[in-house]
């Protein structure tokens, strides 16, 4: 095993303009928690810090104080990872019904994705893992109003046409044999 230590991403900081706002997106339509809140010890900004697992007290620190002119986002996106398809479905809907627009259903042949923006337009992508590797990037279309055997049957498909088509499982065994060598 490699002595080098490996960083694994832990949390996200987002600097933000509405506190409220946000924690209410990030609450009631993401379903996060709020674990803490107060002050920013030096600049005295709103911290909130949220999270969806018991065991981190937070995956995300929201912090005030982006400027109003801010017209931009410093991250590229932020990715929730899902346990299967009914879940991306109840977040579809959940995102839906509080009137978020999704902007792109993405097949990448290893995932099945969502992607949106929160009210102060970080872009988002919900996504759930598959079981096939093909080489990234890659994304498609796909219909998540398809039951789950339709899209599983139409993924599986279109991942083994890619000559570097690999299980999953495959996947991370040489991943770990790289990695940890």
């Amino acid at each position: 095993m490699s002595s080098q230590p490996r960083p694994r991403i832990g949390h996200i900081g987002l600097n933000i303009r509405d506190a409220e706002k946000m924690r209410d997106f990030y609450t009631r339509v993401l379903g996060f928690t709020v674990t803490d809140q107060g002050p920013h010890p030096v600049n005295g900004c709103p911290m909130m810090f949220l999270s969806t697992n018991p065991e981190e007290h937070h995956e995300i620190v929201l912090i005030g104080g982006r400027p109003d002119d801010a017209d931009y986002s410093a991250t590229q996106q932020l990715s929730f990872l899902l346990e299967d398809l009914d879940e991306l479905r109840q977040m579809r809907d959940s995102l839906v019904t509080n009137g978020v627009e999704v902007d792109r259903y993405a097949c990448h042949g290893n995932a099945w994705s969502i992607y949106f923006a929160d009210p102060e337009g970080n872009y988002l992508e919900l996504y759930v893992h598959t079981p096939w590797y093909i080489p990234q990037p890659y994304g498609t279309a796909f219909d998540l109003d398809q039951s789950n055997e339709e899209i599983m049957r139409s993924t599986e498909q279109l991942c083994r046409e890619d000559p570097q088509f690999m299980m999953e499982t495959d996947r991370k065994a040489k991943a770990r044999q790289t990695m940890l060598n």
